[in-house]
């Protein structure tokens, strides 16, 4: 549990439960193209659930598209990190609380027993504090780690809102379009630093592909 104050808390609570209702409504009206889900379908039914990995500024517009599939996320210990955990609960996902800073250790414990469970778990791999566009290595470390591949995915909408934040968050506006584009299973073979590196560095362009592939599947008639 992060270290908040009770006032904190209360915050919290109270913008995840102004904003579900909202983003429930705002999805409802969205319109979706897809491409590569079986990835995701072919690797639950043999019963290897994947690490999912997607840019941090994507999370809003696959919330609604993932919901209830019992995905287990990692947020932050800190304020932020508190009120997405308890939105992303509403949606029907679970919660690994740690980052890069504080927690992780014990955040990717919880993850390597979820994904022992059978269920999937997710990373914004540039998350939280960024750079944007620049994967971290701790979905690739986790799949070296017990042998569940990683899933990337881009998540693209045709009108959205934009955060000025570092990773300009986007939201879908009500009755946009919204691509999801999956690519195939990354498999990483051991922790090895070098090897690491490399696949980070693999997912970060695969990313890239899928962005692009997204912003096309927009434009298709």
């Amino acid at each position: 549990m992060p270290d908040l104050t009770p006032q904190q808390l209360r915050r919290a609570r109270a913008i995840a439960a102004a904003a579900y209702p909202l983003l429930a409504v705002l999805g409802r009206t969205l319109r979706w193209r897809v491409e590569g889900e079986h990835h995701y379908a072919d690797l639950m039914r043999t019963g290897r659930p994947p690490i999912m990995a997607i840019w941090h500024g994507r999370i809003f517009g696959s919330l609604y598209y993932f919901r209830g599939r019992r995905i287990v996320v990692i947020t932050s210990q800190n304020f932020d990190g508190e009120w997405i955990a308890r939105l992303l609960t509403r949606f029907g996902f679970g919660t690994a609380r740690g980052s890069t800073s504080r927690g992780a250790a014990r955040a990717l414990v919880q993850m390597r027993r979820e994904l022992a469970s059978g269920n999937p778990v997710g990373f914004t791999v540039d998350g939280p504090r960024g750079p944007a566009r620049v994967a971290q290595p701790g979905a690739v470390w986790l799949a070296g780690a017990t042998g569940h591949p990683v899933l990337p995915l881009h998540v693209e909408a045709s009108r959205a809102w934009k955060a000025s934040s570092w990773d300009r968050t986007q939201i879908p506006k009500p009755m946009a379009t919204v691509s999801v584009v999956v690519g195939e299973p990354m498999f990483v073979d051991d922790t090895d630093a070098a090897l690491i590196e490399t696949k980070t560095r693999e997912l970060e362009r695969t990313l890239a592909r899928l962005e692009v592939r997204a912003r096309e599947l927009l434009s298709e008639k």
